[in-house]
């Protein structure tokens, strides 16, 4: 992965667990990583043997006082953060630091659905998992297991396709309209060379 200011990784169809062990990796590294589409994530493994782990995961908890933790997230984007936070050394100033620059979200908030989104090949579940072995989205995990907003998510997901298309569209045909004005005029040899040269042409 290129070093950048910040990268948005665009999560669906991705491995839940080799998509965090790389993340952790990238973080500790000192890159700053956006999560986006959080709960299209996939787990290897039928929707009912991983109830089956959320709730042995769910039985644990502190006999004193069980506001103190082990807390059980619900949502996605916080599943994610959690797994990613058991590979990397939270408990110290490095690990909190590398904590500190990741951000996950459900669906694509506002300023990143401008941005342009990654993938991680060595991550996608159709490169990594056979065809016949079974998986489940982490959304429908949440779902199943108490988080409530999956329909807001799909509502607003469905909103931001439409205007994403346009702007598609918008794009591809300013691009196409470029080109033909290009090829339109006549340029000397020495102009058309500086063109190039400056990426325009």
């Amino acid at each position: 992965m290129s070093f950048a200011s910040q990268i948005v990784v665009d999560c669906r169809g991705h491995l839940l667990g080799r998509l965090a062990s790389v993340l952790a990796k990238e973080l500790l590294n000192g890159q700053h990583v956006v999560c986006v589409r959080a709960e299209d994530i996939n787990i290897s493994g039928s929707l009912y043997r991983n109830k089956l782990k959320y709730a042995a995961f769910k039985r644990k908890h502190m006999n004193s006082n069980p506001r103190q933790g082990p807390f059980h997230f619900r949502a996605p984007s916080k599943i994610l953060w959690r797994t990613i936070r058991g590979m990397v050394p939270h408990k110290t100033a490095r690990g909190a630091a590398a904590l500190d620059r990741l951000k996950t979200f459900e669906g694509i908030p506002h300023p990143y659905d401008r941005k342009k989104r990654m993938v991680l090949p060595s991550c996608l579940k159709v490169l990594r998992l056979r065809p016949e072995r079974r998986s489940c989205r982490l959304g429908d995990l949440s779902k199943e297991v108490g988080w409530k907003h999956g329909a807001l998510i799909e509502r607003l997901e469905s909103q931001r396709k439409v205007k994403s298309e346009a702007f598609h569209k918008k794009k591809v045909a300013a691009k196409r309209a470029r080109s033909d004005v290009l090829k339109a005029v006549k340029l000397s040899a020495e102009d058309q060379k500086v063109l190039e040269e400056a990426g325009y042409a």
